[in-house]
C-alpha cells in the first residue's frame, strides 16, 4: 500500500481573498470559491505561494488604504 498522496486539488479562495488547498472530488465550502488552478498537493500550494503575495486580509489591506497607512 502507497502512502503517496494521489488526491487532485483545487486552490479555493474566500472574500477576504486568502487562499487554501480543497480536494477537488469534494464541493467547495460556502464562502469559498475555485480561482481556476488544479493540481497536486505540491503544485497548489506552490501556486497559492505564486499569487498569495499579501497575507492581510481583504478588508484590513482596504482599510488601511483608505486610512493612507
Amino acid at each position: 500500500m502507497s502512502d503517496e498522496d494521489t488526491t487532485l486539488y483545487i486552490v479555493v479562495v474566500n472574500h477576504e481573498e486568502q487562499y487554501s488547498i480543497w480536494p477537488a472530488h469534494r464541493e467547495i465550502p460556502l464562502g469559498w470559491q475555485g480561482d481556476g488552478f488544479r493540481g497536486d498537493k505540491a503544485a497548489c500550494l506552490a501556486h497559492i505561494q505564486e499569487v498569495w503575495t499579501d497575507m492581510r486580509p481583504k478588508s484590513l489591506r482596504d482599510r488601511m488604504a483608505r486610512e493612507g497607512l
